[in-house]
């Protein structure tokens, strides 16, 4: 478990208590070990004081020593806080300096990091596109991200109530389609179907049906004619022109399907492209439209039938989506290792690919860089000072000890061979 440091204002830094205290330890040792060799420089100079000869050299360079070794613990210790409590200028640099500290490193990460040109370089030298071909056929991958695909996406949908959804329709969807003119609309998708053919499909699909219930309901046409007729006709004559009748529907809409240049079909498309290009051009059509638009619209069956519509969709996709062997996750799947494959072989997806993500990701740079880059000072500012201080010193106080070490083995040779050219001199 990880914990975190905050002052009044926000968190500081976050960190782990096991690697906190390993980092003490590792600190605390190589502070014994600079402060050892301190002392071992401060006791052989105090041992070899007015000797002459090679004691001479040896406490030149355990005085040399000395100095390097202090003048090391002073800059080290300055970065963090004031030099044995005193209020020496320039020291406790983090503390004091951290707002601009995290200007600074803003600054460097904006000029040397969020740089469109350098983004977009890095990203098409990764080969994303690739990578990902290969991270998706590798294992069950593919498989994994369906199976989690498949089940945030069903309750995502178990979380939508019908009551949002009949808000949706009758708050969004229905004002927007009564604002927004359709008639024009509506005729140029006429004029489009009419002109593809379309609707010769529909048409015949009609005409099977009203000949397949022809063929099966003559004494319900025979009864309609009864009940139309005359109160005074004869019932034999009434039955006589009710099958009559019959036979000529059934033989009409015969002729009509087995004809695809029949004159009824030529009446109907004219008819529907009259109406196509009304709805384009003629405002009192137009007007019309709008009205019966409108009054269809405002009818609350339209809302309630939309969330029926939706309710039904939403449990079948849910129960799709649930079901490991279910078409829809077996059809993601194999789309995503068919994807898989071409993302490793196709060398111009690869460069599509790459090309759409470096462009896109340094367009968000560009635009938003300098943004993204603010949450460095603003982060550094709501860090308390002397516990940033101290968290920074437990990260890297380890491995500037190594800066006092060397500092007094350093001064320790400085002083031998400025001891030893004065006496050559």
């Amino acid at each position: 478990m990880s914990t975190s440091l905050t002052d009044s204002t926000g968190p500081a830094l976050s960190s782990d208590p096991a690697a906190d205290e390993e980092r003490r330890r590792g600190l605390r040792r190589m502070r014994i070990v600079a402060t050892s060799l301190l002392v071992v420089a401060a006791i052989v100079f105090l041992l070899t004081r007015e000797r002459d000869g090679a004691w001479g050299y040896v406490n030149a360079a355990s005085e040399a020593a000395m100095v390097g070794a202090i003048a090391d613990w002073f800059a080290v210790t300055a970065l963090f806080r004031h030099p044995l409590g005193l209020p020496i200028p320039h020291t406790a640099i983090i503390p004091r300096r951290k707002a601009s500290l995290g200007a600074s490193l803003q600054e460097f990460v904006t000029e040397n990091f969020l740089r469109p040109e350098v983004v977009k370089e890095r990203l098409e030298s990764a080969e994303l596109t690739r990578r990902t071909g290969v991270w998706l056929a590798d294992g069950d991958h593919a498989a994994r991200l369906v199976r989690e695909g498949s089940k945030i996406t069903a309750h995502a949908l178990t979380r939508v109530r019908p009551e949002d959804v009949a808000a949706l329709v009758e708050e969004a969807i229905i004002p927007r389609l009564v604002e927004e003119p359709l008639a024009p609309v509506a005729g140029k998708l006429l004029g489009d179907v009419l002109a593809e053919r379309a609707h010769v499909g529909m048409v015949d699909l009609v005409l099977d049906e009203l000949h397949a219930w022809l063929l099966d309901n003559a004494d319900e046409v025979s009864a309609l004619v009864g009940e139309r007729a005359p109160w005074w006709t004869p019932q034999w004559v009434d039955e006589r022109v009710g099958a009559r009748l019959h036979l000529e529907a059934v033989s009409w809409v015969s002729e009509i399907r087995s004809q695809p240049d029949h004159r009824a079909r030529r009446a109907l498309d004219g008819w529907l492209g009259r109406l196509a290009d009304d709805l384009e051009d003629d405002a009192e059509t137009q007007q019309k439209f709008e009205r019966l638009k409108t009054r269809m619209l405002n009818q609350p069956q339209v809302t309630r039938t939309g969330v029926a519509v939706w309710d039904a969709l939403r449990r079948a996709l849910i129960d799709t989506l649930q079901d490991e062997e279910g078409m829809l996750r077996r059809r993601a799947l194999q789309e995503l290792q068919n994807l898989a494959v071409r993302l490793q072989e196709d060398e111009a997806l690869q460069a599509r690919g790459d090309r759409v993500v470096s462009e896109a990701v340094a367009y968000m740079v560009d635009h938003y860089g300098s943004e993204v880059a603010t949450i460095i000072s603003a982060t550094v500012d709501r860090w308390d000072g002397d516990e940033t201080a101290r968290k920074v010193e437990l990260h890297v106080g380890r491995d500037l000890q190594f800066i006092r070490i060397n500092g007094t083995v350093v001064g320790g040779l400085a002083g031998l061979v400025i001891h030893t050219v004065s006496h050559l001199v």
